[in-house]
């Protein structure tokens, strides 16, 4: 598998599983639980498969909140609602999204193919070390095809995405310096991210001085140094994610790229999330 490949594949079925961030039917399914805002519902909706854990342990795997931010939620969102009935209220808001979003082809044999494939990628990825990953692989697959080929997707997702924090604490950043890094790299803005991920203006700049001093990042500009660093993260990252496609194989994740496209381009269309965005972009 060529260098890149797992990116490429990433950007390709993240906006099928980021619907549940970005579609209204989601926080409203959660505010008729019981939970209290669009960030209780984020954080309670994508750490509930970790059973009622507090802000500690969301705030280590999510990596790139600041911690009162996710205290604000957690442990509160428990007394609520249970985190099964949040992964259950989760599952039927993606049904309802995708019926949305696909129409037709929700039910489609492509669509049922696609499922069953991602689920044997899925399958596939070690989660060892990788606690998202463990957790959503824990959850039952629903009886519904997209519901299952969104839960496999999610599994592939939070996999990458233990990895590619692995890949941060190597390198030595910590949440929020990994925000001031991206934003020299031009992926995120200062503003953005201070507004998403709770963090201030202060420790924004202490984080800065602390890559200065590094030699990273100089008056919020990548320096030889930051780049070389950028680009291990992402090496790291993408070559952690590898293994569930080499032992999924050429020809099925070829199917997979061939399948994916199409429910991508779908997301594109029904403009459920906004493009360009750092979580990836669909590939052409």
């Amino acid at each position: 598998m060529d260098d890149g490949s797992a990116r490429r594949r990433w950007t390709q079925f993240e906006p099928l599983h980021a619907v549940v961030y970005f579609a209204p039917e989601i926080p409203e399914a959660d505010r008729a639980l019981g939970l209290k805002g669009f960030w209780m519902s984020y954080f309670a909706g994508r750490a509930a498969p970790l059973g009622p854990v507090g802000p500690e342990v969301v705030s280590a795997t999510f990596y790139n909140f600041a911690p009162p931010m996710v205290a604000r939620a957690l442990p509160d969102a428990w007394e609520f609602a249970s985190p099964e009935a949040v992964v259950a209220t989760r599952l039927d808001s993606v049904d309802r999204v995708l019926r949305r979003v696909l129409g037709e082809a929700v039910d489609s044999a492509g669509t049922i193919e696609l499922a069953e494939v991602a689920a044997q990628a899925a399958s596939a990825a070690p989660i060892e070390g990788r606690a998202l990953a463990a957790a959503w692989s824990s959850v039952t697959a629903p009886e519904q095809a997209h519901q299952r080929l969104w839960l496999a997707l999610t599994v592939l997702r939070e996999h990458r995405g233990d990895g590619h924090v692995a890949a941060l604490v190597e390198a030595g950043l910590d949440g929020l310096e990994v925000h001031v890094l991206l934003a020299a790299v031009g992926a995120v803005t200062r503003e953005s991210q201070l507004r998403a991920r709770g963090w201030t203006d202060d420790q924004w700049d202490d984080a800065a001085a602390r890559l200065s001093a590094r030699g990273l990042v100089v008056d919020g500009e990548l320096t030889d140094a930051g780049r070389s660093l950028n680009a291990r993260i992402e090496s790291t990252t993408d070559r952690l994610a590898e293994a569930p496609w080499s032992a999924l194989g050429t020809a099925a994740t070829e199917r997979f790229d061939e399948l994916i496209a199409p429910l991508t381009a779908m997301v594109a269309a029904a403009g459920v999330l906004n493009y360009p965005n750092p979580m990836g972009l669909p590939s052409s």
